[in-house]
């Protein structure tokens, strides 16, 4: 990883891309990944988004129709708790009236006054104690539905990606993708936990409004509804220019997190070669690219709000003033005005408020939308009807006229035909891009061969389970990777039945016991972030311990012994030797002087093996591994 840091931090688009077609490009492992190509423009399947959200939610429907339930509640205590205004503001007048006419009993006009007051105001209070109780339910119950809907997706994204080829996770950004489970799950989940709730109690509170008011004053109801087409054409236009500045800002946080995460991964390099100004003006210019983006979806996000509300504040001062109008010239009550001019206001609320949510929905769907795309991509081939498992081969190893390309317009690999058996150990050796990996990436079925086969004990690897197949092969790469957890537990990550015993074999087998008996905690100590507590070395014979312990009879090592010293790649040589004697193990080697003792050594060039023979033999044949063993010339 750190040696494709610096080809990765120049691959920003500051630099353009790399040529693709074959690993270190987009087209093949190890190159700079892309964002698969999701991502741009305004959302364009916003109505599927939404089932398949609804999806998730639809395993809870019945707590959903119970927070239905309490919406409807909450949003009729509220309404009956706001008309009983009318009769409170009713009584005071016409006491104030009566008060003001001459004999008028004052004490008892007060004392019936004061009475039917704190009636309707102890009504009031009930009323709202009952909508207090209902609203917290209603959102316990949200929040326990939505959470559980959320937990659902990330389980289902996090499955997907497991079941993905690695042609994906080569093509594809580790930033891009974690900003999916994050940034993406994270805005879905805030428009679940109040959006949908504001949505139905809107609506809700819309319709019985709209009753309360009719029952009020017919005329002032229809003055009123000649805004509501005004209020819609408003909220959708301005709800147009958001969609797309949405769905461009989830975009520009996927590519600001990728290079965020290429950045820190590729630390070292980056300061070893002094790229630390190139790296923060490539950044500062996605972050510039992220703050436009920002900026234009939370302006026309946050437009809404403003624009309705003040709109709404003029319909509000005609509705009274018409209202005045109208307790002057025809006996509407002071306190049916003062009522409905409330209802005014509750009706263009939920409008208001249902456009203010516009910011969180666009989001939501934007998010939606790139998460989808990852569910949606086509998961690595299933196994063919019959396919048998691998148990009990022995690693008769044939590779028969295979010719393979990571994209359909160049061929990496051109008719390569091999044999191995148990106990041998094959060699390759070339430059850099020479197919070398290649190889061993198809053996694993980690691609397909695109013309040819690959057998193992005479069967097709297409013939055999992948999980069988993976299994009975064990895999020592260059790039290391540990797990969090203690050393026990990931050298036992080749093999998980394995006894204490037996990883404490791998561990010397691979040189590896010396150094963890010095660790505090020996086999017990937890390793941190990938290993960091661990030199590079020492990272590398733990992953070759986990190769180690498993009863896999095929072995690959991949520039397995290029991150340790001299003294102890000799020690771990000794150890695999005795490992090597009943497997069939492949090595793919930088430093000839490790593959000397190899049954065979294939010698690739441009994706052909141009020679093939021992080390003694090759020596004597003067040609190309003469050239690259001598020094003649450079081994890319």
């Amino acid at each position: 990883m750190e040696r494709q840091m610096v080809i990765q931090i120049k691959d920003t688009p500051a630099f353009g891309k790399m040529p693709g077609g074959r690993p270190g490009g987009p087209g093949g492992p190890g190159g700079r990944r892309g964002p698969g190509g999701m991502g741009g423009g305004k959302p364009q399947h916003a109505k599927e988004s939404v089932k398949r959200i609804f999806s998730y939610l639809g395993k809870d429907v019945k707590y959903l129709w119970l927070v239905a339930v309490f919406v409807l509640l909450v949003t009729a205590s509220s309404l009956g708790a706001a008309y009983l205004l009318r009769p409170i503001i009713n009584t005071l007048k016409d006491a104030v009236v009566d008060l003001a006419q001459p004999g008028a009993d004052k004490p008892a006009l007060i004392l019936k006054a004061t009475n039917q007051v704190l009636k309707g105001i102890l009504l009031m209070v009930t009323i709202y104690a009952v909508n207090i109780v209902c609203s917290y339910f209603q959102q316990r119950i949200m929040i326990q539905v939505s959470q559980r809907a959320l937990k659902s997706l990330r389980n289902d994204l996090f499955s997907k990606l497991e079941k993905l080829p690695l042609r994906y996770f080569d093509t594809t950004s580790h930033g891009e993708l974690m900003s999916r489970f994050t940034n993406d799950v994270d805005t879905i989940g805030e428009m679940l936990n109040g959006t949908i709730v504001n949505l139905i109690s809107a609506v809700i509170t819309i319709i019985g409004t709209l009753f309360f008011m009719f029952y009020t004053n017919v005329w002032l109801t229809l003055i009123t509804l000649v805004s509501v087409p005004i209020i819609s054409f408003l909220g959708a236009s301005i709800a147009k220019m958001s969609r797309k500045y949405f769905k461009d800002q989830q975009k520009a946080i996927g590519k600001v997190n990728g290079y965020i995460e290429e950045a820190v991964t590729g630390q070292k390099v980056i300061k070893v070669f002094n790229f630390e100004d190139n790296v923060i003006e490539d950044f500062a210019k996605l972050n510039a690219d992220l703050k436009e983006k920002q900026f234009k979806a939370a302006f026309f996000g946050g437009l809404m709000g403003p624009v309705m509300n003040n709109f709404s504040q003029l319909c509000y001062a005609i509705v009274s003033t018409i209202g005045g109008l109208l307790c002057l010239s025809s006996g509407f009550d002071v306190g049916g005005l003062t009522i409905f001019t409330n209802y005014s206001r509750q009706f263009s609320r939920p409008i208001n408020e249902v456009s203010m949510q516009t910011q969180v929905i666009f989001s939501a769907l934007a998010g939606a939308e790139r998460v989808f795309a990852v569910m949606d991509q086509v998961p690595e081939e299933a196994d063919k009807d019959g396919a048998v498992s691998m148990d009990g081969v022995d690693g008769i190893v044939k590779m028969e006229d295979v010719s393979f390309g990571y994209n359909p317009d160049k061929t990496v690999l051109k008719h390569i035909s091999l044999y191995a058996k148990p106990g041998q150990k094959i060699a390759f050796v070339g430059s850099t891009g020479a197919g070398k990996t290649t190889i061993t990436n198809l053996v694993n079925r980690f691609y397909d061969v695109n013309e040819g086969d690959i057998t193992i004990n005479g069967l097709s690897v297409k013939n055999y389970s992948r999980e069988s197949l993976r299994r009975n092969i064990a895999m020592v790469l260059q790039d290391t990777h540990l797990f969090s957890g203690t050393v026990r537990e990931n050298i036992r990550y080749g093999r998980l039945d394995a006894t204490d015993e037996e990883v404490i074999e791998a561990a010397k087998s691979a040189s590896a016991h010396g150094f963890i008996m010095q660790l505090e905690d020996g086999y017990d100590t937890l390793l941190e972030g990938d290993g960091v507590n661990l030199s590079q070395g020492q990272r590398q014979l733990l992953n070759i311990a986990r190769a180690a312990i498993s009863k896999a009879p095929i072995l690959v090592l991949d520039e397995a012994t290029s991150s340790v010293d001299t003294r102890t790649e000799r020690l771990i040589e000794r150890g695999m030797d005795e490992l090597m004697k009943t497997r069939t193990t492949f090595v793919i080697a930088h430093r000839l002087s490790t593959v000397r003792n190899a049954d065979a050594i294939m010698v690739l060039e441009k994706g052909e093996i141009i020679e093939r023979g021992t080390h003694d033999e090759l020596l004597a044949q003067g040609g190309r591994y003469y050239e690259l063993y001598t020094g003649a010339v450079e081994l890319d």
